[in-house]
């Protein structure tokens, strides 16, 4: 009897094994939160994304959710790599997502590469004006501020020897590009300096006046130079990008106007927030910065004189500034 019972047993804890050998290992589900919060993401770079028509958003959308698999919350890790799997996937290399405590999540397989030497600075005699913009990404009374600096740069520098002048956007990463067009102004001149395009084909003007208020930055004292429309030299490097490609192509086709040094980072397109229910940002690539001739860029901007020698192009700058 005993060996009969061991026998049926053992036959019990065999079929429990073969059928649990069998049966599919349950599967992790995320919950309901972080699935809101992800198809709602999605959904806002389905209907904004410069690239919306060029993706499978099936595809896409099966792609971060499965990244995500299993978390339970939004702060979880998966959420942060379903994250990176969407902006990987968008393919636009600018877009960036910010948590609501500041910090970034970037795409990890950005192509382009915003790095160069450090700039020289030029040897310069009283007849050329010369201002360094860098990169900004404040706002609000500090964005005025900036823009000021600027315009105070370029007033100390004036004077009635001035033959032209030199903008120096070397190194500058972006940010905010309004502070910078409206402390550039004077040398800029007003009016319109530019579009963004989306894949649609809608337009949107980028243009500068003093008076008042544009696009959130107050100017109180405009100083306006000696010799209005003058003879300009700008000056690029890889590590200029985004909005400092933004004030570069800002210049381009302006009269009198001439750029010089090595092609831009590539970051041509412009940015729009979308706040998520979190708190975070998602800041998303929109659209294609163009000229005021509404050539379009996307990519690097290249200088009309492309030299990689810091000292020869600053030299060529010079020279084509007092001709």
């Amino acid at each position: 009897m005993k060996n009969s019972y061991k026998y049926y047993l053992l036959l019990f804890l065999l079929a429990t094994i073969y059928a649990c050998k069998d049966s599919p290992e349950p599967t992790a589900t995320s919950s309901t939160v972080v699935e809101t919060y992800l198809n709602s993401m999605i959904s806002i770079m389905k209907t904004n994304s410069i690239n919306r028509n060029k993706i499978d958003w099936n595809i896409f959308k099966t792609k971060v959710l499965d990244a995500a698999k299993g978390a339970q919350n939004i702060s979880d890790a998966k959420v942060k790599e379903a994250i990176v799997v969407a902006l990987n996937l968008l393919q636009d290399n600018h877009s960036l997502y910010q948590t609501s405590n500041g910090n970034y999540i970037v795409n990890t397989l950005n192509g382009v590469s915003c790095k160069d030497v450090t700039p020289i600075l030029p040897s310069l005699d009283n007849e050329i004006g010369y201002v360094k913009i860098s990169g900004f990404s404040g706002s609000g009374n500090s964005a005025n501020n900036f823009a000021q600096n600027i315009q105070a740069t370029i007033k100390n520098a004036d004077s009635p020897k001035i033959k032209g002048w030199i903008v120096d956007l070397r190194g500058n990463l972006g940010g905010n590009m309004w502070p910078m067009i409206a402390g550039v102004s004077p040398i800029l001149g007003e009016g319109l300096f530019g579009y963004f395009i989306s894949p649609d084909g809608s337009e949107y003007q980028c243009s500068y006046y003093a008076i008042g208020q544009t696009n959130g930055i107050t100017i109180t004292e405009q100083y306006n130079l000696l010799k209005p429309n003058p003879k300009v030299a700008v000056l690029t490097d890889q590590a200029t990008a985004s909005s400092g490609e933004a004030v570069t192509i800002a210049f381009k086709t302006r009269a009198n106007t001439k750029s010089f040094g090595n092609a831009t980072c590539g970051l041509s397109t412009a940015n729009q927030g979308f706040n998520l229910s979190d708190g975070a940002v998602l800041i998303l690539t929109v659209s294609t910065m163009a000229d005021r001739t509404k050539k379009m860029y996307g990519n690097r901007v290249v200088p009309d004189v492309l030299e990689q020698n810091q000292e020869v192009y600053l030299r060529q700058a010079i020279t084509w500034l007092k001709e």
